[in-house]
């Protein structure tokens, strides 16, 4: 099933059932690193940024200020897939945004 996961906790916590604790720890680069590459290897995709995606941030309502959150519903939205977040108020916004609690 293809979803966009929310990149703060919803991602790490996805990673978390792939691989140990220590693995998705990101405080240096080689983490980071290490995290991206079993992410790859585990059939997870990027999801990069387009005008596109961009271009409907201006169309969501007023309900979060959060910059990137807003680009991720965005995302969602634009490429129609549900939306991954364990943050209580992006689930006020219409579309496929399903709470996931961690």
């Amino acid at each position: 099933m293809r979803m966009l996961l929310d990149t703060k906790k919803i991602l790490l916590w996805a990673a978390a059932d792939e691989f140990t604790p220590n693995a998705v720890r990101v405080d240096s680069i080689i983490g980071l690193a290490s995290l991206y590459s079993g992410l790859l290897s585990a059939g997870y995709q990027e999801l990069f940024i387009t005008v596109r995606h961009t271009l409907l941030v201006s169309s969501l309502p007023p309900i979060h200020k959060g910059p990137f959150d807003r680009i991720l519903l965005a995302q969602a939205s634009s490429e129609g897939l549900p939306f991954l977040t364990s943050n209580n108020l992006l689930m006020q916004y219409p579309g496929s945004v399903i709470h996931v609690g961690t």
